[in-house]
C-alpha cells in the first residue's frame, strides 16, 4: 500500500477513476461520512496525485447522507488518529490549512467538480458541497452551515462561495441562524444546479459527466479558468482577459 493509499483508507474514503472521470466517495456511513483530519489528508493526497487525464470529478457520500460534518467525537478528543488542531498549538493554522487542502484542489481549472449529495450536508460537510464546482441533490437533502452553532467559524474554504452563490446578506443569515436549508430552497438560492428524486441522482450526475466530456478538454480548461476570474474583473479587464485566453487557446493548437 503507498502512502496516499494509506491515507485514503486512514480516512474513509475511495478513488476510482475511469478513463476522464474520477469518483470520489466518502466511506464512513455508520457515522453518516462524518469527516476527521484524516479525511481531510486523504482528500488532499488524491488532489495531488490526480492522474491528468481526469477531467470530472465527482464527490459522493455512501449510505444515506453525503456527509454529517465533523466527526464529533473528534471535537471531543475521542476519535482514533490524528486530534483535530488546537487554537494553543503553535502550528494551528499550518495544520487548519492543510485540513483546507482537501478542498482547495476541486476548484481547478483543470477539472470540473460535481458534488452528488443526499441527505446531510452538515457543516465541514456542506463546505465540501460548496468546494464542487456544481452541487446535484436528492430531494432528500439537507445543507446547514453549523459551526457557529458549535462556537467555531466555518474555516474549510466554504464561505467564499457560499457569498459568491447567495450574496452576503443571505450567506450571513445562513451562517448566523445555522438553520437547514431543503433541497428545494436550496436550489432557488442558486446552492443547487439540479434537484431529483434520490432514485434518479446517479442517473441525472450520469448525464451532467457525459455532457461535460462532451465539450472540447482544452477549450473547458480555458473556459473554467476565464470564469473564475471574472467575478473580481471589470468589464474590461474581463475582456482582455478573454482575448489572451482564445488568443492562448488558438496558438496552442496551432503550435501541435
Amino acid at each position: 500500500m503507498t502512502g496516499s493509499q494509506a491515507e485514503f483508507a486512514a480516512g474513509a474514503l475511495t478513488l476510482a477513476i475511469d478513463g476522464q472521470v474520477a469518483t470520489v466517495t466518502l466511506t464512513r456511513p455508520e457515522r453518516r461520512n462524518a469527516l476527521t483530519p484524516a479525511v481531510w489528508h486523504g482528500l488532499a493526497a488524491i488532489g495531488a496525485e490526480l492522474p491528468d487525464e481526469v477531467r470530472v470529478v465527482v464527490v459522493r457520500g455512501d449510505g444515506p447522507s453525503f456527509c454529517a460534518g465533523i466527526d464529533l467525537k473528534v471535537l471531543a478528543g475521542g476519535a482514533d488518529g490524528e486530534s483535530v488542531a488546537r487554537p494553543d498549538d503553535a502550528d494551528f493554522e499550518e495544520r487548519v490549512a492543510g485540513y483546507q487542502a482537501g478542498y482547495l484542489w476541486l476548484s481547478d481549472p483543470s477539472i470540473v467538480s460535481i458534488a452528488a449529495v443526499q441527505g446531510h450536508a452538515i457543516g465541514a460537510g456542506f463546505q465540501l458541497a460548496l468546494a464542487c464546482d456544481l452541487r446535484i441533490l436528492a430531494e432528500d437533502a439537507k445543507l446547514c452551515m453549523k459551526e457557529p452553532a458549535l462556537g467555531l467559524v466555518p474555516d474549510l474554504t466554504g464561505t467564499k462561495p457560499l457569498v459568491d452563490i447567495v450574496g452576503l446578506p443571505r450567506a450571513i443569515e445562513l451562517c448566523l441562524t445555522t438553520r437547514t436549508v431543503n433541497a428545494a430552497e436550496a436550489l432557488l438560492l442558486r446552492l443547487a444546479e439540479l434537484v431529483v428524486p434520490n432514485s434518479e441522482l446517479d442517473a441525472a450526475v450520469a448525464d451532467l459527466v457525459a455532457a461535460l466530456l462532451a465539450t472540447d478538454a482544452a477549450a473547458a480548461r480555458a473556459t473554467k479558468a476565464l470564469l473564475a476570474q471574472a467575478q473580481g474583473n471589470t468589464r474590461e479587464q474581463q475582456a482582455a482577459a478573454e482575448r489572451r485566453a482564445q488568443a492562448a487557446l488558438l496558438r496552442s493548437r496551432v503550435a501541435r
